[in-house]
């Protein structure tokens, strides 16, 4: 790529700067901002440091002041600020991540084979987890890097919508510096929340130097589970988040440099951020048993539920410059155990009412699912590159191994269960089809997959002319998967299989781009993008109608996913005025869909043929008088399939028609903020601000569009429920809007006090619907965090 320019004024993407949530210290502060006002961000998105004026494609990169001013917390909170980027927040550390539309709708936690679409790193290691996103504090970063588009040329399998990067602050031998910060925070009006964190950074000689950083969150709950009795326990979903990072700098000469780092992390949460509609045994139809309406907020509980995440990273980063060639290896290692506790007993209930088992003994006893995620996971990178800024032509060329174990469980402990069925079944049965696992427990599944990977990359450019540059790349990858599924129980088919998939192939790209003048530079891109295929799980044909087990079986397999993406894009400075702007279109195919498998309580991905998505994005931001910011970003998506899926009567499965959107999608995504900063005395400085977000409706599932609102029967004669008792919902994801205001003060002592108002409006937002067996167990909808209220207090030495 070419070299870093200086520009008169920089071209900055990220918005958060202008949301001004939170305040850092003065000094600081305006030290970025004078940084801002004379050079652009160096990013390192084509695996070499860049400006992000001359990144040849669509890219956002957010600071650390964007970060601190945003109250940004989470990965989701940076969305708001970056057109095309979505993200479904299913709680901490599960949310699911998509770029410029490109989706295949809500990957469950039971489907451990399916892979992510958007590649997550944390400085040079790959930490994406289909489904379970790890929800890495923010703390301490030096940007993050938002890249849209496919990026299998380096970034590979998991990138084929676009790639996510957090990229640290690193150790440094030229001074030691500390910071520390401390919030509190208040949730609905009732629940208490907050962090302290710290970082530092200590020279230990002219050629090492250590930086730790260490932080606790506590997360104030809002949702309230009403119990069998009639009580009601608040806020069940609250939880915390610790962990740090420890990274050491050893460069014993100018031309190496060695950092090896560990970090760890655990979340843990009490419940979920899910309010229900429907529940087997709290809703308005029964009348043996009290009828209830859930509210806002609101779900019915027979035992407490959680959510466990416990990730350790350890990795080394090696660079050495030798002559005109610099040679970067890469090595990482991942150790995460991830553990969901939910309240299986409506779901238990319900087949059991299926299969005629007594009602007291085999419906209300307290069921519990009980998922755990082991993965390990190996990562070796070795590239080089050239280093000649003053040439031409540029190079980087790659190797890539990894080698990932990825083992599942799915236990169903459910005391008295065995005695209970065994009066109907007869003595032993639950027994017999234990298939070596243990009693009481009517499902069982081991699920472990192993997946080794090989890839060969490289980029190059040149310079055509002083302001024209051609860059062509690809990337060669080879996968094999092993998956073992053996499973035991009255609810399980007694499986015990192996299956084995491979896959290769070869991903291109060409870019180009033009300097029409120092403030103006236009871009165009050719790439392909691939996600890797897999191995369906079988169905749970105890628990399946007939007809949902003709339609959803016998799918074994899904292939690689690939599309090819068109883009052409503009950056542009003017004075005060800063521009970005991208038009694009992606042609998909063997697009991924993971589709309910109604009462098999089982889910199933199929590949759609075609696909496409194409649309606008657009970042603006201005500062037309001394102390007023202002920002506008936003995104308009259209994303459709172009295949259906249909039986042989001509029936369509699960919504998967020509024209019908895809899942998880808004097609209009805006933020627009403003903020006014102005001197308080000598040195301090105070400011106001304001943001604004709009999320356009969605669908959880590409079937929700099909005869919506939707009635789920409920086929239940539970309660003295009668059979033909139903629930119409309507399952178009309403858009939203949220709101933020807040005030601070930075002091000349490297002392920052803000306080903030996130959600002003309290607006209950609908992320995504759940249901259980097709609406047999539980209908509900995930929700976002209400009104918060909160101070945060930052301090620099």
């Amino acid at each position: 790529m070419i070299g870093i320019r200086k520009m008169p004024r920089p071209y900055l993407v990220a918005s958060g700067a202008v949301a001004a949530l939170l305040s850092v210290p003065a000094a600081h502060a305006q030290d970025e901002r004078d940084a801002r006002d004379n050079e652009e961000i160096v990013v390192t998105a084509t695996k070499r440091a860049t400006t992000i004026q001359d990144v040849p494609f669509s890219i956002n990169a957010q600071t650390e002041l964007d970060i601190e001013r945003a109250n940004a917390g989470t990965v989701e909170d940076l969305s708001r600020n970056v057109a095309g980027l979505a993200i479904q927040n299913l709680g901490p550390g599960q949310s699911q991540v998509s770029v410029r539309g490109v989706s295949a709708g809500q990957v469950a936690r039971d489907q451990p084979g399916v892979k992510e679409q958007v590649g997550v790193y944390l400085d040079e290691s790959v930490i994406s987890l289909s489904l379970f996103t790890p929800d890495l504090d923010l703390y301490d970063l030096n940007r993050v890097e938002t890249l849209r588009g496919p990026q299998g040329t380096l970034f590979g399998s998991g990138s084929v919508g676009g790639t996510l990067r957090y990229i640290t602050n690193q150790p440094n031998t030229r001074e030691v510096e500390g910071r520390v910060e401390a919030n509190i925070n208040l949730v609905d009006g009732d629940d208490l929340g907050g962090h302290l964190k710290g970082a530092v950074n200590v020279p230990i000689s002219e050629k090492a130097a250590v930086r730790a950083v260490g932080y606790y969150t506590r997360y104030a709950g809002f949702i309230n589970a009403r119990r069998e009795g009639g009580g009601i326990d608040e806020d069940v979903n609250d939880g915390e988040r610790y962990g740090g990072r420890l990274s050491l700098l050893l460069q014993p000469t100018e031309e190496l440099s060695i950092t090896p780092r560990v970090v760890y992390q655990k979340i843990t949460t009490n419940g979920f951020n899910r309010q229900e509609v429907y529940n087997l045994y709290a809703n308005p139809y029964t009348t043996t048993r009290p009828q209830i309406s859930l509210g806002e907020r609101e779900q019915y509980l027979l035992l407490r539920e959680g959510f466990e995440d416990e990730i350790l990273l350890a990795d080394m980063t090696v660079q050495l410059s030798r002559g005109p060639v610099d040679v970067t290896a890469v090595t990482s290692y991942t150790d995460r155990r991830i553990r969901v506790s939910r309240d299986a007993s409506a779901l238990t209930g319900s087949v059991s009412v299926d299969l005629g088992f007594p009602a007291v003994g085999g419906v209300l006893l307290p069921s519990n699912l009980v998922d755990r995620t082991k993965l390990s996971q190996f990562t070796q990178e070795l590239r080089f590159a050239s280093n000649d800024t003053a040439s031409p032509f540029q190079w980087l060329v790659g190797l890539f191994y990894s080698n990932t174990d990825r083992a599942y469980t799915q236990r169903l402990p459910t005391p008295g269960y065995d005695a209970a069925t065994d009066a109907t079944l007869g003595a032993g049965t639950s027994a017999a089809v234990a298939n070596g696992f243990g009693p009481d427990s009517p499902y069982n599944a081991d699920i472990p997959y192993s997946l080794q990977q090989m890839a060969a990359f490289g980029e190059m450019s040149y310079d055509i002319t002083d302001r024209f540059t051609a860059t062509v790349g690809g990337r060669y990858y080879a996968f094999n998967e092993k998956r073992t599924f053996t499973s035991g129980g009255l609810f399980t088919n007694l499986d015990d299989n192996t299956d084995k998939t491979k896959s290769e192939g070869f991903s291109p790209r060409a870019l180009l781009s033009f300097e029409a003048s120092d403030a103006v530079t236009f871009n165009a891109q050719v790439s392909k993008g691939f996600r890797l295929g897999g191995v369906n799980d079988p169905l749970n044909l105890p628990l399946c109608g007939p007809t949902d087990a003709s339609v959803f079986g016998n799918r074994p397999r899904y292939d690689d996913e690939s599309l090819w993406n068109y883009e052409g894009g503009v950056k542009a400075i003017s004075g005060p005025f800063r521009l970005g702007a991208a038009l694009f279109y992606t042609d998909i195919k063997n697009l991924q869909v993971t589709a309910d498998a109604g009462s098999c309580s089982s889910r199933v991905v199929f590949n759609v043929p075609k696909a496409h998505t194409k649309g606008v994005e657009l970042e603006v931001e201005a500062t037309p008088v001394k102390g007023l910011e202002l920002s506008v970003s936003g995104s308009y998506v259209e994303a459709e399939f172009d295949a259906t899926i249909a039986l042989p009567s001509g029936a369509v499965i699960e919504g998967i028609r020509d024209g019908n959107r895809l899942p998880s999608v808004p097609k209009f995504q805006m933020s627009a903020s403003a903020s006014y900063t102005f001197p308080v005395g000598a040195g301090s400085e105070a400011y106001l601000a304001a943001s604004f977000q709009h999320v356009g409706s969605r669908f959880t599932q590409p079937g929700d569009q099909e005869n919506n609102p939707r009635t789920f029967v409920h086929g239940l004669p539970f309660g003295g429920a009668p059979a033909s008792a139903a629930t119409t919902v309507d399952l178009e994801l309403p858009a939203y809007q949220l709101v933020g205001l807040s005030a601070g003060i930075d002091f000349t002592s490297d002392l920052g006090v803000s306080l903030y108002v996130n959600n002003l409006l309290d607006e209950n937002a609908l992320l995504s619907f759940d249901r259980e067996r097709g609406g047999r167990a539980r209908l509900g909808f995930a929700t976002n965090q209400p009104r918060t209220i909160g101070m945060t207090v930052r301090k620099r030495f």
